[in-house]
């Protein structure tokens, strides 16, 4: 896959696989949910790394430099629509400048 869009869609699909995996772990340690929890968990953090092998970039270190940006917008979307808490302004602004970042270093002139 190479241009923009299907980066991005890889790296939205990556986020979500991700926090749902790390989320697994965080209902059972700390919300006192069944250790079966993990087993999806697990499974969904195996999906985040392949997709992240899916992302058409040259070198790995840039490919989860730009991620990381995603990765933060999407876990304020996950606050509010999982969790119930509604992100505030400074979340918003945080994660605005994150996702600049990641534009940057994503479609950044290279050579």
């Amino acid at each position: 896959m190479t241009g923009v869009f299907p980066t991005v869609a890889i790296y939205l699909l990556a986020a979500i696989a991700e926090i749902a995996g790390c989320f697994a772990f965080w209902a059972w340690l700390r919300l006192g949910r069944s250790a079966w929890w993990l087993v999806p968990g697990v499974l969904s953090l195996v999906a985040f790394a392949w997709l992240l092998t899916q992302v058409d970039a040259a070198a790995a270190g840039r490919a989860y430099a730009a991620y990381g940006g995603i990765y933060i917008a999407c876990s304020l979307g996950w606050l509010w629509a999982v969790e119930g808490l509604r992100p505030d302004r400074w979340d918003v602004a945080g994660a605005a400048i994150c996702l600049a970042g990641a534009a940057l270093i994503l479609l950044g002139p290279r050579g």
